[in-house]
């Protein structure tokens, strides 16, 4: 019996290390682990050990006969990776891997000195980085967010209905309290400390802050009330104490319009149209799900601009919407084009993947139907303006509707709700360079140009490509730069100590939470959840969070 990796595949290659058979495949080594949308098990020599699934950080591997429902596609999926490749070279033990030439990337001198670093962002990018530093360093790490609560991108970007990959936290939750690890949650950078200032209190600093705002549409009415950019949404979703309650107000749309084709496009749909009580086990916030509950949207329509051959979303995404409970998935035949391109489309294409959805030519003169609800893909399809008088009531868009037939000037549909997830942004950190056009810091292999001791890592140094996994490699290479610098003896030196640091930051910050804040938190959003059969309840504001650090008990019985 084989195992077989499945949807939620984080891509950070942990598998990959601990299989004795090399069967797991793209490697760190190979020229397409960056490209492919996760990583898959050779069924030829996997040999049903297990050592994968019990290292998977998100649950993701599994043996192929306890795969079920839309779960047993991946058998295929996994198979079909390796048809007509040749296996891995076979070692003369059916226990070993075919070793190559050693290799060592890093090597530091047995009296290396430990130094201090600050790592800013405690998502995905920032807590890999600190990962390496700890368990590969005797460096001193300070980690640093300007939210008083640690996860970023597992804990405020991946939806709700996705626990195992949120599981990726977990793993990054035990370096919260690793001796050499202090948390300085609350901290924002530029506004209660400068770059400057942080940089003269560590050897070298780690900017790991993502991208934070939306790719814009340039369209007319985009900024009309019920035109919200995707981030938005998702924050609102996952409680981000930055997006209140009523940022997005779904209750009144039957249809809303979605711009984009990518993973947090299809997100978005699956959580809009999901039934509220099948999110009522998870840790949606719960402003959203009473919304959700009491929302009209019957009808979710995605515009992509290129055909589904070109489709942004990964395999596994557009699967999970294939078998939604009460949902219906429909493609929309405007253009002969799209058809046409499903149907000439190669096995295991991302077109192949709509044969067996219906096709429709949507009459967008009609409202949503009455019954089931359904997400609509319509492809080379472009949002024109966004029309309405206070708020959005229709999206004008390219192509036909069904009255025009192909080749028609374009149409307007009616919806009540613009969500633009068309890409995310970074932002300007105070005291960083900043490329305008990237959207990104200026680096060489993650060092800041200019800015001797100072680096990158994650979406504000590559751009907001790849999942979290991605952000291991990304990591590595950056803390490589940042130790042979060390050991170089290029990095500034500190004026000032850890303890000075902590003095400063808890003199300017009033929302600072350290480690035992941290726990504060998670312990109170656990005993939520369980009064409520959830695995957390989150606080959805700064001063929830920051009164639950400074004594759970003492939220609890304020708030009740």
């Amino acid at each position: 019996m084989t195992y077989a990796i499945t949807q939620t595949c984080c891509n950070d290659a942990t598998c990959v290390a601990v299989c004795p058979v090399n069967c797991i495949h793209p490697t760190p080594d190979e020229p397409d682990f960056g490209t492919t949308e996760m990583l898959y098990i050779d069924p030829r020599s996997c040999i049903d050990c297990g050592a994968c699934a019990d290292a998977c950080p998100v649950d993701a591997i599994f043996p192929v006969d306890r795969l079920t429902g839309k779960l047993r596609a991946y058998e295929a999926i996994n198979a079909a990776h390796f048809t007509d490749r040749e296996p891995a070279p076979a070692a003369a033990s059916p226990t070993f891997h075919s070793w190559g030439e050693p290799r060592f990337d890093r090597s530091l001198p047995s009296d290396f000195a430990p130094i201090r670093v600050a790592v800013v962002g405690t998502g995905p990018a920032g807590m890999y980085a600190a990962e390496d530093l700890l368990l590969h360093t005797n460096a001193e790490v300070t980690l640093i967010d300007r939210l008083p609560v640690a996860g970023g991108l597992v804990r405020y970007g991946v939806a709700p209905d996705h626990p195992s990959t949120k599981g990726a936290g977990d793993g990054f939750a035990r370096f919260h309290t690793h001796p050499r690890a202090r948390l300085r949650l609350g901290v924002e950078i530029g506004r209660d400390v400068s770059a400057e200032e942080l940089a003269a209190h560590h050897d070298a600093v780690i900017y790991a802050v993502g991208a934070p705002s939306d790719r814009r549409l340039g369209i007319p009415g985009e900024d009309l009330p019920g035109s919200v950019p995707a981030s938005a949404l998702v924050s609102w979703y996952n409680a981000h104490p930055e997006t209140g309650p009523a940022a997005v107000m779904p209750a009144a749309a039957e249809r809303v319009v979605v711009v984009g084709n990518g993973n947090v496009a299809l997100d978005v749909a699956r959580i809009l149209v999901t039934d509220p009580e099948g999110l009522a086990a998870t840790d949606i916030a719960d402003h959203a799900l009473a919304a959700l509950r009491a929302s009209r949207v019957r009808e979710v329509v995605l515009l992509g601009r290129r055909g589904p051959e070109h489709a942004a979303y990964t395999t596994s995404e557009l699967l999970a919407l294939t078998d939604l409970p009460g949902v219906d998935l429909v493609v929309d035949d405007h253009d002969p084009r799209v058809g046409a391109a499903v149907d000439a489309a190669a096995p295991g294409g991302k077109a192949a993947l709509l044969r067996g959805v219906a096709r429709e030519t949507v009459d967008w003169s009609r409202g949503p139907a009455e019954g089931r609800r359904r997400i609509v893909l319509r492809f080379h399809s472009s949002p024109v303006e966004a029309l309405g008088g206070e708020r959005v009531e229709a999206v004008r868009v390219t192509g036909a509707g069904a009255a025009g037939g192909a080749g028609g000037d374009g149409v307007d549909l009616a919806a009540g709700l613009l969500v633009r997830a068309v890409g995310y942004r970074g932002v300007r950190v105070p005291g960083l360079p900043f490329d305008e056009t990237t959207g990104t810091v200026p680096h060489t292999g993650g060092r800041v140009e200019g800015m001797p001791g100072t680096y990158v890592v994650g979406w504000i140094k590559r751009g907001p490509s790849g999942g979290i996994g991605a952000n291991r490699a990304c990591a590595a290479e950056t803390v490589g730069g940042l130790l042979a610098d060390a050991v170089a003896g290029t990095l500034p030196r500190p004026t000032g100590s850890a303890k000075d640091f902590e003095r400063l930051a808890r003199k300017r910050s009033r929302t600072l939470v350290d480690a035992r804040g941290l726990a504060a938190i998670d312990r109170t959003e656990r005993a939520r959840g369980a009064e409520a059969g959830r695995p957390r309840v989150k606080l959805a504001t700064v001063p929830e969070l920051v009164a639950a650090a400074r004594g759970a008990g003492r939220w609890r019985r304020r708030a009740g």
